[in-house]
């Protein structure tokens, strides 16, 4: 009945919502009488807020439709290669406009970019792409909601995940491809480079994981703490709802974005609240930069998705209690994911000094499991001062961790595999 009472409860609270957000745009326009009164820049700002804390965000886009490469604007055009029911892989299409520059991108590496299933959309990755378009060819994994699939899609549970980007590999090819995944990913695309290495099928040049729970035994987070201290019948007692009538995935069992949201702002409520405390103190200033910055933050921030209630359930029991992975007792439809057969490509780990979600070497275990590498393919990265977010979006990420990443990904863009 959660879900159901959110439901009512946040059609109930969108008429307040929506016309906060319209008195807000009333008292700020100069051309109503309204917005010359004294007190008017001060409700203004109180009724932004108020409409912020109270709409509904829906899923963001992308909105990369151009990047500059060579002194030339090249468009950019999101082609979906491949739409299965629970994730479709998108392409971030490059279109040159004189032969030297469609040479340059024929000849470039390809990129897969893993993005999580833990409550975010993918756009969560806009910076990591965007910054990737400028020197390769960039694919994404793009998962839909859960509540937006249909019931007769049947399940998703972890093992269809590594399915999923074994297929996207396939599909993609091999050839001059780099393999990321960016956080919770980590797990299962290992595990399908394992599988796929044991079955003798061709893999990537590099593969990069980047904050991931390789093996969150070591330096457990608070996340960690939690999905050990409860048992799988609480997580499914407490966490997991059939998604109500209004929507496509009606009766599919989730893990709801909404309680995934709370969880997220339970983990630094302090810093929410400040946050939303200095947005308003910026609309009061008329400092529209950072209020805007506010805005963009929080509309990605905001944005949460439905997790397919199988899916949550074999994470938390796979990754974080039995730690299958690092043990080596996770089985994939009757196979072990062994790392140890995967020869050939270079492994890089990326981790965050600050990193609150992915412990201190939980990432870099990836190198502990994968011996079948060439010792001189091993490549590791701290990234100073960096939480989590920070090894894939933002400044720190932008200006001193894509340089190396880029290096790697060109050091063995043609090299021949073992």
């Amino acid at each position: 009945m959660l879900y159901q009472f959110y439901e009512f409860q946040r059609s109930m609270f969108y008429p307040v919502s929506a016309m906060s957000n319209v008195m807000a745009q009333v008292l700020t326009d100069s051309r109503y009488s309204f917005s010359h009164l004294p007190w008017s820049n001060r409700a203004a700002a109180g009724l932004e807020l108020m409409h912020r804390l109270g709409k509904d965000y829906e899923k963001p886009a992308f909105n990369i439709t151009t990047i500059e490469k060579n002194d030339s604007i090249v468009p950019i055009v999101e082609e979906v290669v491949e739409d299965k029911p629970f994730c479709r892989l998108i392409r971030f299409k490059r279109y040159a406009d004189n032969a030297e520059l469609a040479h340059a991108f024929e000849n470039e590496p390809r990129v897969l970019l893993c993005a999580p299933l833990s409550g975010h959309h993918s756009t969560l990755l806009r910076d990591t792409v965007r910054q990737f378009l400028h020197d390769t060819k960039v694919y994404i994994t793009d998962w839909k909601d859960a509540r937006m699939v249909p019931l007769d899609e049947g399940n998703f549970h972890l093992d269809d995940y590594v399915d999923y980007i074994r297929d996207f590999i396939r599909t993609i090819g091999t050839d001059n491809l780099h393999v990321i995944s960016v956080c919770q990913p980590t797990v299962p695309v290992l595990a399908a480079l394992s599988l796929m290495a044991a079955d003798d099928e061709p893999l990537p040049n590099t593969i990069t994981m980047m904050g991931g729970p390789i093996d969150a035994r070591k330096s457990p987070t608070d996340v960690n703490s939690l999905a050990t201290n409860k048992s799988m019948r609480w997580f499914e007692d407490n966490v997991i709802y059939r998604v109500p009538g209004s929507y496509p995935g009606a009766g599919r069992e989730v893990y709801p974005g909404f309680l995934q949201h709370a969880g997220f702002l339970a983990m630094n409520p302090d810093l929410h609240l400040k946050s939303h405390w200095d947005f308003y103190e910026h609309l009061l200033s008329g400092d529209d930069e950072d209020a805007d910055s506010h805005r963009q933050f929080y509309d990605e921030y905001n944005a949460v998705l439905d997790m397919p209630a199988q899916y949550y359930l074999d994470t938390i029991r796979v990754v974080f209690q039995e730690y299958g992975l690092a043990r080596g007792t996770w089985t994939v439809r009757g196979q072990v994911v062994d790392p140890s057969r995967i020869r050939g490509a270079a492994l890089m780990t990326v981790e965050g000094e600050r990193d609150d979600i992915s412990g201190d070497g939980q990432t870099f275990a990836a190198h502990e499991l994968c011996t079948g590498i060439d010792t001189k393919r091993h490549h590791h990265i701290m990234l100073e001062g960096a939480g989590h977010y920070g090894i894939f979006s933002g400044r720190r990420f932008r200006t001193r961790l894509y340089p190396q990443l880029l290096e790697f990904i060109k050091c063995y863009a043609d090299t021949n595999q073992a």
